[in-house]
């Protein structure tokens, strides 16, 4: 069980966390049920740097960071369940996801704080899903509270899987392609299909199964928002390949081996959702408003920004030390690549900011983040990150291949004289080097690597979807006013 919040401030543990995880979860791996997710090799290490999370949340020395008080209840939360009323409210809760963030050094992407967002938001405007009927802006605001007082961590599943996107829903060959209503009942309603990609799921408490993609009419049973318990009998996770597996040490994997948060195809096989936990029910309208009529959208990638700028600055971190140890740092055409790197980090960090300064404060008194300073970093990532990646490797040139096969040859009497000898730079032991190599590869040339570059590239969604999201938020208008005027006065 779950330690509620209280006015004394007790809060959720790494050591709570990670014994809530035996839920009898459904994860299968290589065609085999996982027993115990913490105990497993895939998951095991992922799971105690999800821990310390938590942990990092409780410590006293952390406090202001990490958490707020409720003014009405005077009781302890954490800053990601927070619904900002003033813009250092936000601040507050950028500087809390970017303390989460430099656990993994951004590599985990799906921390609690990223749907707890989302939850803020919806609980923030709950007027959007009362349009479907009150009961269902009461169930929201209810899991709200619920996931709020037991630092509960929630991930989702909102894009249908990519089986015939020619067709909508219910024009798939079978209509439980996608997760959808197959029944009614009294005490609630039953969901089958599948539903992509519940990043983080294998470590979350709970799963939101709705859907982002534009729904058609006709595809009303799939306009959905509901919560399930991760460790439901009727919900399978399948996460792709987890290359944890792989990495048996952590000198070889150093990233790999601790941050794979793995990303799951998710199937309801006639999963029952009580009526409390319905918040959208066959309402086309609801389901699209929910992601752009509440701040839920800007609140959860605002998380997604600031985890992305300290990954950022971890990657320029690797840059500098490699160049350090090869001598090249004072290198002018080095410092011109270094110089570019900068800049392009400079920007996302200058736009992460942008979206507090720029925030809009609606009637209710709720602050919102800058979408324009939100989508517009958003629209460039997926061009951005690419050319970033591309100068490290450039600064790097042979460097990160021309290594030994693994830790053993580093102490193996038939190869540690040589690797000792070859390996070493002017500035450090061939060990010193080596492991800084492994984790510039892993960073940037590893299946664990690659698979990062993909989901900065989409996380938000393909590029012009997000560059949709640009377009209707940029204000036109005081664009074409001046070109207006300047007609007139022709």
């Amino acid at each position: 069980m779950l330690k509620k919040a209280t006015s004394t401030g007790t809060i959720r543990t790494g050591a709570e966390y990670l014994r809530s995880l035996d839920d009898g979860r459904n994860v299968f791996v290589d065609g085999e049920r996982v027993g115990d997710v913490t105990k497993h090799p895939a998951f095991s290490e992922t799971a105690k740097t999800c821990a310390r999370l938590f942990d990092v949340a409780a410590d006293p020395s952390m406090r202001e960071r990490m958490r707020y008080t409720d003014p009405d209840t005077g009781r302890s939360h954490l800053r990601a369940y927070q619904i900002p009323k003033t813009r250092e409210d936000l601040k507050a809760k950028r500087l809390a996801s970017e303390t989460w963030a430099e656990v993994s050094y951004g590599m985990v992407g799906r921390t609690p704080d990223h749907v707890a967002g989302y939850f803020a938001g919806y609980a923030a405007v709950p007027e959007v899903f009362a349009k479907g009927g009150q009961q269902f802006a009461d169930n929201v605001s209810n899991f709200y509270r619920k996931a709020r007082d037991n630092d509960l961590w929630a991930t989702y599943a909102i894009v249908p899987p990519q089986i015939d996107r020619s067709k909508p829903g219910h024009k798939q060959s079978d209509p439980t392609l996608y997760a959808g209503v197959v029944e009614e009942r009294d005490g609630g309603i039953v969901i089958k299909g599948g539903q992509q990609l519940a990043t983080a799921g294998v470590f979350s408490d709970y799963l939101y199964l709705s859907c982002i993609h534009p729904l058609a009419p006709g595809d009303e049973n799939y306009a959905i928002g509901v919560v399930i318990p991760m460790g439901d009998p009727n919900l399978r996770l399948y996460p792709r390949r987890p290359f944890a597996l792989r990495a048996d040490n952590k000198f070889d994997f150093p990233l790999s081996s601790r941050f794979d948060e793995t990303d799951c195809f998710v199937v309801c096989d006639n999963v029952f959702v009580p009526w409390e936990n319905v918040f959208i029910y066959k309402n086309i309208e609801v389901c699209r408003d929910q992601w752009w009529k509440t701040p839920a959208h800007s609140y959860g990638n605002l998380q997604a920004q600031a985890r992305y700028a300290t990954k950022l600055r971890f990657m320029m971190g690797i840059a500098k030390r490699m160049n350090e140890m090869t001598g090249n740092d004072a290198a002018p055409p080095v410092q011109v690549q270094m110089g570019e790197l900068a800049a392009l980090i400079a920007i996302v960090e200058g736009m992460l900011e942008s979206q507090e300064v720029k925030a809009d404060i609606d009637r209710n008194g709720v602050v919102w983040p800058s979408k324009t300073a939100l989508y517009s970093v958003m629209a460039l990532q997926s061009e951005i990150n690419p050319r970033m990646l591309d100068i490290v490797r450039e600064l790097t040139g042979s460097a990160m291949i021309s290594l030994p096969s693994s830790v053993k040859d580093l102490t193996s009497p038939h190869t540690a004289g040589d690797i000792g000898k070859y390996m070493a730079s002017a500035t450090s032991d061939a060990r010193s080097r080596i492991a800084l190599m492994r984790l510039a590869w892993d960073f940037i040339g590893s299946e664990f690597g690659n698979r990062s570059a993909q989901y900065e590239k989409f996380y938000g969604g393909a590029s012009f979807l997000v560059k949709m999201n640009m377009y209707r938020a940029f204000d036109f208008n005081r664009c074409t006013s001046m070109v207006d005027d300047a007609l007139n006065h022709a």
